[in-house]
This record gives C-alpha cells, structure tokens and sequence, in this order.
C-alpha cells in the first residue's frame, strides 16, 4: 500500500497542473490582436495539438482507427473534437473569457448525462436533475451578472458555449465508449484528436493567415497548442492511470475557476454580485454531479 501513495500523488498533481494550463487558454487568447479570429485560435489549437497527440501515441492511435468497432467512435468524437474549438473560443470573444468558460466546462456534465440516457438508455437520478436545474439557473445568473462584457453579445456567447459543452460531452462519451471496444486510452485519445485535427486543417488554411502577421501571434498560438492541448492532455493521461475517474474530474474543476480568476486580474473583466452568485451554483453543482457520478475512465477533459 505505502509503494502506491506516490503515484496516486503524482496522478493527483498531473491533473492540478493539466486544470492549471486548461485555465490559461482564454487569458491567452485575449492577447490576440483583433485580427485573429477565433476560429483561427480554435483551429490553429487542436490541429497543431491534436496532431502532436497522434504523433505521441502513433501505434495504439492506428489500432484503434483500424478496428472498425472502435473507429466509428473515434469518427463520432472526432466530430466533437472539430466543433468544439470553434464554438469555445468564439463564446470567449463573445460573451467574455469567465462566462465562455463557465458555460462551456459547467454544462459539458449535463450534456454528458443526457447522452448516456438517450443512447445508453442510462436515466438520470433525482441528483443529476437538481443540480442541472441549480446549474442553468447559475449560467443564467453569470450573463446577468458580467459587467465588462456588451449585452447583445452575451447571448450568443452564452448559445455557443452551450454547443461547446455539448462537443466536449460527446468526444468524452465517444472517447469512453472507444476505450470499452478494447482500445488503449493512449489509442482513443490520439485516434480521435488525430482525426478531429485533419478535419480543421482547412478551417486553419481559409482563417489561419492573421496568426502569422507578428511574432507575439504565432508566439501565443505555440503555447495554446503546446501548452493546453497537448501537454496538458499529457498529464491527464498520467493522472487517469492512477486515480479514480470521480476523483479525477473533481480535480479538473480547477479549470473554470483558474479561467475565471485570471479573466478578472489579468484581463480586467468584472463579476457583479449577481455574477458571483452565479458563478458559485454553477461550480457548485457541477462539483456535486462530479462526486456523485462516476464516469467512464476514459473520460477526458476540454
């Protein structure tokens, strides 16, 4: 028992570390000038990092992709992986970094339980019900209460970081279905980032071209695709061989209240009372749906 304690330590603190760069990716993304979309930020992200993922895990990665049990859930996530970075960093530029980022990490349990029930056939507890109530109220709260952001801009920066938790839930689910047809983590993971990155690569060439214009563009864009992307989903692969899923997602809730805190002190956004409120459902209601819950162990994080 005393031999395990380091590894489980070391698990415990890949997944600090992987929240803390996760945290990092809106406050970066403002330094952008206003020239850079963010479909060029989302796109340059995930297929710079998620090829550097399929590189990393090449053998497993081809594995999985051959096995036609599997492949068609690396096909289904990759879908996500290619929504998802799009809608998020669009819903930062909107709606601002705290509220893209609240909304979009808070409702990807939600979205996650209602795939299990639609196709799982898995129903929801009563839990799982209050705390999606508790959850919607507190988004609602947030976008009431951000005093930086223009209102007519919050909306659909609150709708598309509704659709980012929605991608983020479905390539977790696909990811943990993948994993139960007899892949590796390490074989789903890159399989399906792999994928997901082909399918941005003409979204980054049609966009991309801003990135290029300054040093402190391609500067920042190097971090987000190193940095948040794929070493970041480095140390979550370290700390899910070491902890249990629920003790791993409880600790990647560090993310959205990393994000959050940096868009207040570096970017200068401001949280009302209202906006605290809110802030502090919906942190709180997920923390419960993730201690009451026990996903798949190949859930993976945004």
């Amino acid at each position: 028992m005393t031999t395990s304690s380091p590894s489980r330590g070391s698990g415990a603190w890949a997944l600090v570390l992987a929240s803390l760069l996760w945290g990092t990716t809106g406050t970066a993304a403002s330094f952008f000038p206003d020239s850079v979309s963010p479909l060029a930020v989302g796109s340059s992200t995930m297929t710079v990092g998620g090829l550097l993922l399929f590189a990393a895990s090449l053998r497993p990665a081809l594995r999985a992709i051959r096995d036609a049990t599997s492949r068609r859930w690396l096909l289904l996530g990759a879908l996500g992986v290619f929504v998802y970075p799009l809608a998020f960093y669009s819903s930062m530029s909107l709606a601002g970094v705290a509220i893209g980022n609240v909304v979009s990490l808070g409702t990807g349990p939600v979205f996650a339980a209602l795939l299990e029930w639609v196709v799982e056939r898995h129903r929801p507890s009563t839990l799982w019900a209050a705390c999606t109530a508790v959850a919607i109220a507190g988004i609602v709260l947030l976008s009431l209460g951000d005093e930086s952001t223009d209102a007519p801009a919050i909306v659909p920066g609150v709708l598309l970081g509704l659709v980012a938790g929605l991608a983020y839930a479905l390539y977790t689910f696909c990811s943990s279905r993948g994993i139960r047809a007899g892949q590796s983590s390490r074989g789903v993971m890159g399989g399906m980032f792999g994928l997901g990155a082909v399918a941005l690569a003409p979204v980054l060439v049609v966009f991309g071209a801003p990135l290029l214009q300054s040093w402190q563009s391609v500067g920042i864009a190097a971090y987000l695709a190193l940095g948040p992307m794929f070493v970041a989903y480095l140390l979550f692969g370290v700390g899910m061989r070491t902890l249990r899923s629920s003790t791993a997602t409880t600790i990647t809730l560090l993310e959205p209240v990393v994000a959050t805190v940096l868009a207040i002190v570096v970017v200068g956004e401001r949280l009302g009372g209202i906006g605290w409120l809110g802030l502090a459902l919906i942190l709180g209601a997920v923390t419960v749906l993730a201690t009451a819950r026990r996903p798949a162990s190949g859930s993976l994080s945004p």
